[in-house]
């Protein structure tokens, strides 16, 4: 069974999403005033196909809509003197035509776009502009090669130079491909080498083809002929080199680019070419070896790529060596790339360009296209370098500068705006977003805000508390907010804050967490007899909320399912299997917002024999182990292990697990290292430096694993320093005066070395000192005698014996927080409601919070009840307000009618809470009451009906009285309420009941001076089930309580209160008793009966009399003598009939338990 979940992929997916948008640079609405912003340009090298029209682009976004302009080879290029050229509405592309005639070549040249608007001026980079070639080959006339059998030969191809360059092949007159191999092999110059010459190479002719990828046409050269001089022996050589000539030699390559590196030698027997680097192992995960290892090629060179290659041809006879030293050089690259920038007035800013390159590449700056040195001066500005550092900026100083960095190998140009606006917090994102995510998957909120300055972002949920951000939320840059494992806790309500000195806004977003889909009942590998039928079952389970679809694919492709196949809910089945149905099934189950995928292989086999031998010897059993595993290519972290398949008894083997075993950190303990398809049995394993390792081979089919095969001979790996940077760096005070520094420590196979250690970096945020540092062997570093809350950058490296690892990306860490030196003061209320009041206090100054700002936290407590003799419980509750403002208000609610509050305020930072404010008292005005404790309806006889009830548990102020109100019940239909009210100290009532057979509703509500509470609905128990409902006191008694005396068949409520308190109770349990036998309304006392017995037995009698005269008068009715017989029968089948009972549904009744 294979799963391919696609949890883990879309996290992965949404996680890159978000970094990209942290990179991003600042996104300005496109609304407000902005200066132009290049969006689109042509390639720097911009190749044309001389059959098409030439379009230049340039588009570009702007406030106003930008104008845009153009250098040709840097003069001003007019384009309304040139009919062919147009340039696009609202656009800077250029079109060239040539249908009234023109040469493409004569606009080949350098292009650069100007867009203007009244902010600044952005500039597109130089565009070469030159038109594609393919000049014809030249015709010449080529004699017969000779060549004797066993030498070697070159057949030059030089293609004609065109634009690009063509490719290039070898054909025979044929059109056949020549055939090619470790002998015969085609160059990276294009030419055609034979390491020897043997007799059949002249059965063939030669040419060389070169096909221009613009143009679509392949032009060939004169074909060559050999003519090969044979020996009765023919000599052997040594190998001697056809490319490269002589010992050694260099090559030049620009980072990022692709290196090719080309052996061709000669000899008898043919060599063969290995390839090594001096001083150091070949980059396994970037090279490649081409054309018969002839050709190693590098993709993406960096500079460690460079250094001495070695490439080596031997056959028996000897060796021979060539050394190509490889130079590494770089256009510029972009270090720290300039960014657009949104200052409010009065603020500070800078553009940072950085580029790296080799040779170093030089930084020039322009403003608005122009020299910066030619500009108007700015005493706002100041130049220093790769940076422009602006400092108190002012309205209408918006510009677009442009960094050039440029060598002899090329040049980047960057535009970046310096906006200045004055303007109040806005949300840029839609509003009031539902987000449905997956439960434990990380969740991101977005809040895409604007403002100058630029504003502070804070998270809520559900409205209240401190800011989100620490323990599993993230707060990012960009607005969005992270939950790294949202849970079913985490649903609710999201608001973000974003806020300035000019104001705030805010936007929500409602989270949902749904339960994950699952696949229950995957799919399984199964082999069936042709003819039989085959099932695959998908069994799903997922939210309730969640509608989901199950597809089928087979062999990854739609499966169309036809007349044959059948699909259900939950299955697949493929009746009557062939040949054509054996492949692999997948069975994808989608939702809105997840998607997972399980599949199984079906095996189809021959139709077994009716000898019971030869059907078992049919069916398909686990695989035996590989053997004889071997090791070989053995490189620093890398190692070719090959093993034989063994025995797959008539199941394919679909998968090879690689397992390991290292004797240093967990000896004897196998772990899993890799699988592979069941069609390998070589693989090359990815392996970590410094372990003694030594592998075993598990086969798997269909019907589940083989033994592991014997153990590999051990190989072990040279150390190295460390890859991996520790995880989880974070800097927090536990005390006062201290900052705690921890991190996870590597994992024992990410050490790659003896000696491990970390070396761990700090020092105080915008404060200019130096980089304090220790070596620690462990996981934490304590840094003491710090002052109380206080920022620290952090960053950590580790080490081992062979050097040291990368450096962690810098963290900001706090130190220790202390008790806030101020209280609230000034707590008061205003607006007191029954359930709610209005609070206000006197804030804080934040700086004596002497800790990260929390929230001002609310202690509130129910003293007492206004209700005489109502005990209440003391239960301290707390709620948090977060407020910066300067007269901080909020509502406090939930709160119980007709009741005496308490309450005082604290400031809280992380750790710590501040002394206490003033205590504030307050009471709540009288509210409508609570429910009856309970309602029991009894039926003490079959026309009267007993109710009973008892106080709330809440009256919330003093009871005035009761109201019932109730109607009668048959069906769906319903008479009209009548109404009854009660004296506050009647708790019962006897209800006469003028049709036995009716069924009442009852409502029962209490009151008070402000209105009528919570009704308590109940519906009557019929009478033909009822029982007596009792009342016990249990004393003294802990649970379990057997409760007795209940009637079969009914419904209950059972709710536990304390004697002592009478308003803390348990919550209500509904049960329903067994079902039992009912004693039956006799039926025959009824009146609707017996007048429907008279009206059948008169009309029998009527029947009856009609027949006798018709036999008497002798005539029949149709179908002879059975009207007679048929009557009879039904009279007898009416007396069979069972008597329907008038009513059985089942009672619904309540009581209650106390016990004390």
């Amino acid at each position: 069974m294979l799963w391919q979940d696609k949890h883990a992929a879309l996290t992965f997916m949404s996680l890159l999403l978000l970094l990209w948008q942290e990179a991003a640079p600042i996104e300005v609405p496109e609304d407000l005033k902005q200066p132009p912003t290049i969006m689109k340009q042509s390639v720097k090298n911009y190749i044309v196909d001389p059959r098409d029209n030439i379009i230049i682009e340039c588009e570009a976004k702007g406030n106003p809509v930008p104008t845009f302009s153009w250098r040709r080879n840097g003069k001003f290029f007019n384009i309304g003197k040139d009919p062919r050229v147009t340039m696009r509405k609202r656009s800077g592309t250029l079109e060239i035509g040539f249908r009234s005639g023109g040469r493409p070549e004569d606009y080949e040249g350098e292009y650069q776009c100007f867009a203007t608007n009244d902010f600044g001026v952005s500039l597109s980079n130089k565009i070469l502009l030159r038109v594609s070639k393919a000049p014809l080959w030249p015709k010449e006339v080529l004699e017969p090669v000779s060549v004797t059998e066993g030498s070697p030969l070159v057949l030059p191809c030089n293609p004609p130079p065109g634009l690009p360059p063509p490719f290039t092949f070898w054909m025979d007159s044929n059109m056949s491909p020549i055939p090619q191999d470790k002998r015969v092999s085609m160059g990276l110059n294009g030419d055609l080498y034979f390491s020897n010459v043997l007799a059949q190479d002249a059965n063939t002719d030669y040419s060389c083809k070169a096909r221009f990828l613009f143009t679509h046409t392949i032009q060939e050269k004169n074909p060559y002929k050999l003519k090969v001089q044979t020996n009765r022996k023919v000599a052997e050589s040594t190998p001697t080199f056809l490319s490269p000539s002589g010992s050694e030699s260099s090559k030049m390559v620009l980072r990022d680019e692709q290196l090719l590196l080309e052996c061709i030698a000669a000899g008898l027997p043919t060599p063969i070419i290995k390839w090594f680097k001096k001083g150091g192992e070949l980059p396994g995960q970037k090279v490649k070896f081409e054309n018969f290892n002839k050709t190693l090629k590098i993709v993406s060179v960096s500079e460690e790529d460079a250094g001495e290659y070695v490439c080596m041809a031997n056959n028996h006879l000897g060796t021979i060596r060539h050394s190509i030293f490889v130079q590494v050089k770089a256009a510029p690259y972009w270090l720290v790339k300039p960014s657009d920038q949104v200052l409010a007035p009065e603020e500070t800013g800078r553009l940072i360009c950085r580029a790296n390159g080799n040779p170093k590449p030089h930084i020039e700056w322009l403003v608005n296209g122009q020299p910066i040195e030619s500009s108007p001066t700015n005493p706002n500005r100041q130049v220093l370098g790769d940076t422009i550092i602006f400092r108190s900026v002012q309205i209408g100083s918006s510009a677009v500068y442009q960094c050039n960095a440029s060598n002899e190998h090329g040049y980047l140009l960057a535009n970046a705006f310096v906006n200045v606006l004055d303007l109040p917090p806005r949300m840029l994102g839609p509003k009031n977003q539902l987000i449905k995510v997956i439960k434990n998957n990380r969740t991101f909120l977005d809040c895409p805000f604007f403002g100058s300055p630029l504003p502070e972002l804070r998270w809520f949920k559900n409205g209240q508390g401190s800011g989100l951000d620490g323990g599993q939320y993230r707060v990012y840059i960009n607005g969005t907010l992270e939950i790294k494992r949202a849970q079913a806790e985490d649903e609710g309500t999201y608001t973000c804050v974003a806020s300035s000195i000019l104001g705030k806004a805010e936007n929500q977003v409602r989270l949902e967490v749904k339960e994950p889909t699952r696949i229950i009942q995957a799919p399984e590998h199964q082999s069936a007899i042709r003819g039989s039928t085959a099932r695959f079952t998908c069994r799903v389970t997922s939210d309730p909320s969640l509608p989901v679809s199950v597809a089928w694919m087979k062999d990854d492709k739609p499966l169309y399912l036809g007349w044959r196949l059948k699909k259900d809910d939950e299955s697949l089945s493929i009746p009557n299997v062939n040949e054509g149905d054996e492949g692999t099934y997948t069975c994808t189950v989608k939702s809105e917002i997840d998607q997972l995928s399980a599949s199984a292989r079906l095996t189809v086999l021959e139709v077994a024999t009716l000898n019971p031998s030869v059907s078992s010897a049919l069916l398909p059993a686990r695989p035996d182990p590989p053997m004889d595993l071997d090791l070989s290519d053995p490189a620093a972290r890398s190692v070719r292990l090959t093993w034989i398949p063994g025995k797959d008894h008539r199941s394919p083997i679909t998968e090879f697990l690689v397992q390991f075993e290292e004797d240093r950190w967990e000896p004897g303990r196998w772990q899993n290292l890799s699988s592979y398809p069941g069609d390998l049995n070589s693989v090359i394993l990815q392996l970590a430096p410094f372990v003694n390792y030594q592998f075993r081979v598990i086969a798997i089919n269909s019907v589940g694993q083989s033994d592991p095969s014997r153990p590999s001979p051990r190989y072990k790996t040279t150390g190295a320093a460390p890859d991996a940077i520790p995880k989880g760096l974070r800097g927090w005070g536990s005390r006062k005066d201290n900052m705690e520094i921890t991190w996870e420590p590597l994992l024992d196979l990410e050490r790659n070395g003896p000696n491990l250690h970390y070396i761990v970096w700090w020092r105080r945020k915008d404060v200019e000192e130096e980089w304090n540092n220790v070596t620690i062997l462990g996981a934490k570093h304590v840094v003491h005698n710090t002052e109380i809350y206080v920022p620290y950058e952090i960053k950590i490296q580790a080490r081992n014996e062979f050097g040291a690892g990368p450096e962690s990306n810098m963290v900001i860490g706090y130190s220790g927080e202390d008790k806030p030196t101020d209280a609230p003061t000034d707590l008061r209320v205003s607006k007191v409601d029954s359930t709610k009041v209005i609070i206000h206090w006197n804030p804080v100054d934040l700086n004596s919070v002497q800790g990260e700002f929390k929230e001002y936290r609310l202690y509130y407590w129910r003293e007492s009840s206004q209700v005489p003799g109502l005990v209440v419980i003391k239960e301290k509750k707390v709620k948090g307000f977060y407020s910066t403002t300067v007269k901080p208000s909020g509502m406090l609610s939930d709160l119980v009618p007709y009741s005496n509050y308490k309450m005082f305020m604290v400031v809280a930072n992380n750790r710590f809470e501040s002394q206490p404010s003033n205590t504030v008292e307050f009471t709540t005005k009288e509210g409508v009451p609570d429910a009856p404790r309970f309602f029991k309806i009894n039926r003490r006889s079959l026309d009267t009906i007993h109710l009973e009830w008892a106080k709330p548990l809440e009256p919330n102020g003093i009871l005035t009285g009761y109201q019932l109100k109730y109607q009668t019940v048959n069906g769906s239909k319903v008479g009209p309420f009548q109404l009854e009210t009660f004296f506050p100290n009647v708790t019962e009532f006897f209800l006469r009941v003028p049709d036995r057979s009716s069924r009442y509703k009852f409502f029962l509500s209490a009151l008070t001076q402000v209105g009528k509470g919570e009704d308590y609905a109940e519906e009557s128990p019929h009478f033909t089930n009822e029982g007596n409902n009792t009342k016990k006191d249990v004393k003294s008694q802990q649970p379990p309580i057997i409760v007795v005396d209940l009637i079969p068949g009914v419904v209950y409520h059972l709710r536990v209160y304390s004697h002592l308190f009478n308003n803390v109770s348990s919550k209500q349990v509904t049960f329903k008793t067994k079902a039992a036998y009912i004693d039956q309304v006799d039926i025959a006392t009824q009146g609707w009966f017996i007048g429907l017995m008279c009206a059948i037995a008169l009309i029998i009698l009527i029947l009856l009399i009609v027949c006798f005269i018709k036999r008497s008068r002798g005539g029949k009715y149709p179908g002879g003598g059975y009207m007679s017989c048929f009557t009879k029968a039904q009279v007898r089948d009416k007396k069979d009939l069972p008597l329907d009972a008038v009513d059985q549904k089942d009672q619904d009744g309540s009581f209650d338990y106390q016990f004390h």
